[in-house]
């Protein structure tokens, strides 16, 4: 191991002169460019330069961020949900430069679990002006076509990523009413899908499963504890997996999530492993709320892959 090579849980603190700022305008239904503004009018008071960028679209986003991490910046802050986050880390994973989030999305798991507040802009952006980043691990998803995607909370194969499937086909409702719209029209049809799972290229699962989630973090969906154990700092990913759950079963296990109590019940197994590789027909993985790839894929860890901005005492 190199001095300059970064350690998984690493604190430390910085000078931030200059800040790149990233901001998703539709995050929050417009709601993203008022924080946006709010936060570098912070930093500017404060005295650090600030360089604005918006994509045209997430493309065009990486490709801007990417060209400031190569003229240099002492942080790269974006503004919105874990999906402008997501798009961020796929430019931020193994570099020296730190992420700073400013929250302004319907989920914001990854500001929730590094304790950036979410609901006000200047108490985010102050976290940035002192300073202080915590190396942490990242997942990475890996499919047989060409598919590599990063990311920080946690990936879903199963039940709620058939749910985030029909979502995204629907025009109507909006915000998380159309996800729990999608969660009900998906309860009629539950079916219980075969998977084929192996724990780092040893341990054998297969198993008839409803739902499968591989967290570096703890929740997805706003503050769902699905892998409530989960420590971005250990280079494992938390597994939680439903087997055999009835439609009166998941219902009943659905507000257990918000508390993270569901791992205590029967229909519920939990594991800790590296790597993952996991196959289901017709199944997709989708990752901090995104699509990343059709199954088969293999799921894994990347210790000490981020620098994220938190509070001085985040955990």
């Amino acid at each position: 191991m190199t001095a300059n090579r970064p350690v998984t849980g690493q604190r430390q603190r910085r000078e931030i002169g200059k800040v790149t700022a990233l901001t998703n305008p539709a995050s929050g239904h417009g709601a993203a460019i008022r924080a946006a503004q709010i936060a570098i009018t912070r930093l500017q008071h404060k005295g650090i330069e600030v360089v604005e960028i918006i994509g045209d679209d997430a493309e065009d986003a990486r490709y801007l961020a990417g060209a400031a991490l190569e003229r240099g910046t002492d942080a790269l802050m974006v503004t919105g949900g874990d999906g402008v986050v997501s798009n961020a880390l796929q430019v931020l994973a193994g570099t020296d430069v730190p992420l700073g989030i400013i929250p302004a999305g319907t989920g914001n798991d990854h500001a929730r679990e590094f304790r950036i507040p979410t609901k006000d802009p200047e108490a985010a952006a102050d976290i940035i002006v002192d300073g202080w980043s915590e190396t942490v691990d990242l997942g990475r998803i890996r499919d047989d076509k060409g598919v590599n995607k990063w990311f920080g909370t946690v990936a879903a194969a199963g039940f709620d990523s058939l749910v985030t499937d029909r979502a995204n086909r629907m025009r109507w409702p909006h915000g998380r009413l159309r996800y729990y719209t999608a969660m009900i029209a998906e309860l009629s049809q539950l079916r219980l899908l075969p998977y084929r799972i192996v724990l780092d290229g040893t341990k054998e699962i297969d198993a008839d499963i409803t739902l499968a989630a591989f967290g570096n973090t703890r929740s997805y969906g706003g503050g769902m504890l699905v892998c409530p154990n989960a420590d971005p700092t250990d280079g494992l990913l938390d597994i939680t997996m439903l087997t055999g759950a009835s439609r009166t079963k998941l219902l009943r296990l659905f507000p257990t999530v918000f508390k993270g109590t569901h791992v205590d019940l029967d229909e519920v197994t939990t594991a800790r492993a590296r790597s993952i590789y996991v196959e289901s027909p017709g199944i997709n993985v989708y990752a901090d709320g995104d699509f990343a790839c059709a199954l088969p894929a293999e799921i894994y860890a990347v210790p000490a892959a981020l620098r994220v901005l938190c509070p001085a005492r985040s955990r």
